[in-house]
């Protein structure tokens, strides 16, 4: 078992650099890759909407960059809402990149308490070649 407390900590402290002036909706997002390192992101808004990207795929891309190419796990939170879900566009790179023999595990929190998901319950047909 991983310490998904520590996962979700780094997520919550990336959600404070969130740049949301439009949505006024704070993501952060941490990643777990298989290597034991740990990678997180924020969204970024622009007011050119198509060019914002979401905290997930923001630490995702940012563990890609130094390398890794398997994830174990990502931890998403918001302080505007519980039980943050990733967007579909998220779900497929999170399945592009997940540990090929144990799939993703996505950490949300609720009330205080961490929920824990496989991504397969959020995405079961990904598209991969």
């Amino acid at each position: 078992m991983h310490d998904y407390k520590l996962l979700m900590d780094t997520a919550k402290e990336a959600s404070k650099k969130s740049y949301s002036p439009f949505s006024r909706f704070a993501v952060g997002a941490s990643v777990l890759a298989k290597s034991g390192m740990i990678y997180s992101g924020c969204n970024v808004e622009n007011s050119s909407f198509g060019m914002t990207i979401c905290a997930e795929r923001c630490a995702i891309f940012k563990a890609v960059s130094e390398g890794e190419r398997e994830i174990l796990a990502v931890a998403i939170y918001s302080p505007n809402a519980d039980d943050c879900n990733p967007c579909g566009a998220c779900r497929q790179v999170m399945y592009e990149f997940q540990d090929e023999e144990n799939g993703v595990e996505i950490i949300t929190e609720n009330m205080g308490n961490l929920i824990v998901r496989k991504l397969d319950e959020y995405l079961p047909y990904g598209f991969k070649i």
